[in-house]
C-alpha cells in the first residue's frame, strides 16, 4: 500500500518577470548535496506536493527543490495565456536563478517534454533527467478532439460566468475522485477523504481554471506528435531514466512504450498509473536514487 505524505517545509518564492507581469512562483527546498529539481505533472490539481514523499527520501543525501508551475499549485494564477512559450521561458530562468551547479531534473507526466527542452537549452547545467510516466498530449487531444474544438473549449472555460460554471462542474469532489480512480491512481484505497479534500481545495483557488483549461485542451502540449517527442530523446546528451507505468491508460502507455526504441534511454517499468510518482513515492525515490548512484 503506497504512502501519502502531504506536508511541506522550507517554502520559498521566486519572482519571475514574464512580459509585463511579475509572477510569484512557489517552491520548497530541503537537504544538502548535489541538487535535484522536481517538476510536478500538469493537471487540474498540479502541485509540488505530489513529490513530497520522494523529496523527503532523497533530501537525506541531496539538495531537493520542488516547484509549482506558473498558473498551478501555490504559484500565481494570473489570467494570462498559458502555453509552451511561457513554460519554455520559465524553466531556464528558474534554473539559472536558483541553482549554481549542474543538477538532475525529475519530471512527471506532461512535464517530461519541458524537462527535455530544458536539457537542450542548458546542456551544461542538466546532468541527468528522470521522467516518470511521461506524456506529451493533453486529455482532449488524446480523446480525438480537433485543435479547433480544443481551442474553443479553452476559450469558453476562460470566459466569465459560463467558464466558471463549467470549471465548477468538472472539479466536483465526486468527479475528481472518479478521474483519479480511472487514470491517476491504481489503488482505490489510496484515495482517502483527507487526500481528496486536499486535491479539491487546490482546484478552488482564484484563477485556477486558466492553467487547467490550457492543459486539458492540449494548449500545454510541448510537441505536436510522437515523432517530435521521440526526437527530443534522440537529441538528449544527459543520462536519462524513464519510469513507465504498468497500469496507465492504453493510449498513454503506448506513448511511453514507444520511448523504448530510443537506445540511449534507460527504461524501468513500475506498477501504477499516471500518478505513480505520487502514489508510489517511496518506490520511485529508490529507483531515482539507484539511477543517480550509477557512474
Amino acid at each position: 500500500m503506497p504512502t501519502q505524505v502531504l506536508t511541506s517545509n522550507g517554502s520559498q518564492t521566486y519572482e519571475w518577470q514574464w512580459l509585463d507581469q511579475t509572477l510569484t512562483i512557489a517552491y520548497d527546498r530541503r537537504g544538502e548535496g548535489t541538487p535535484i529539481l522536481f517538476l510536478p505533472a500538469f493537471s487540474t490539481v498540479s502541485s509540488r506536493k505530489e513529490w513530497e514523499t520522494a523529496a523527503q527520501i532523497l533530501g537525506v543525501s541531496h539538495q531537493v527543490t520542488c516547484v509549482d508551475w506558473p498558473g498551478f499549485g501555490d504559484s500565481d494564477k494570473a489570467a494570462i495565456a498559458y502555453n509552451p512559450v511561457l513554460y519554455e521561458a520559465f524553466l531556464p530562468d528558474f534554473v539559472t536563478a536558483c541553482f549554481d551547479q549542474p543538477l538532475t531534473v525529475v519530471a512527471a507526466g506532461h512535464a517530461a517534454g519541458y524537462a527535455l527542452h530544458l536539457a537542450q537549452q542548458l546542456p551544461k547545467q542538466i546532468s541527468r533527467i528522470v521522467l516518470v510516466a511521461p506524456t506529451w498530449r493533453g486529455p482532449l487531444p488524446t480523446m480525438g478532439a480537433s485543435k479547433a474544438v480544443a481551442s474553443g473549449v479553452e476559450w469558453v472555460v476562460r470566459s466569465p460566468l459560463i467558464g466558471q460554471f463549467l470549471y465548477y462542474l468538472n472539479t466536483r469532489p465526486q468527479f475528481l475522485k472518479w478521474m483519479y480512480s480511472r487514470h491517476v491512481f491504481a489503488e482505490a484505497q489510496s484515495l482517502t477523504p483527507e487526500f481528496m479534500a486536499q486535491k479539491y481545495a487546490a482546484t478552488q483557488q482564484r484563477g485556477a481554471r486558466f492553467g487547467s483549461a490550457a492543459f486539458v485542451t492540449g494548449g500545454l502540449d510541448p510537441v505536436t506528435n510522437r515523432g517530435a517527442f521521440l526526437q527530443l530523446f534522440a537529441q538528449l546528451r544527459a543520462k536519462c531514466l524513464v519510469i513507465t507505468s504498468e497500469d496507465g491508460p492504453p493510449k498513454s502507455k503506448a506513448e511511453m512504450e514507444a520511448i523504448s526504441a530510443v537506445s540511449a534511454v534507460q527504461i524501468q517499468s513500475h506498477p501504477g498509473s499516471l500518478g505513480l510518482h505520487e502514489e508510489y513515492g517511496t518506490e520511485v525515490a529508490h529507483l531515482i536514487k539507484a539511477f543517480l548512484q550509477k557512474p
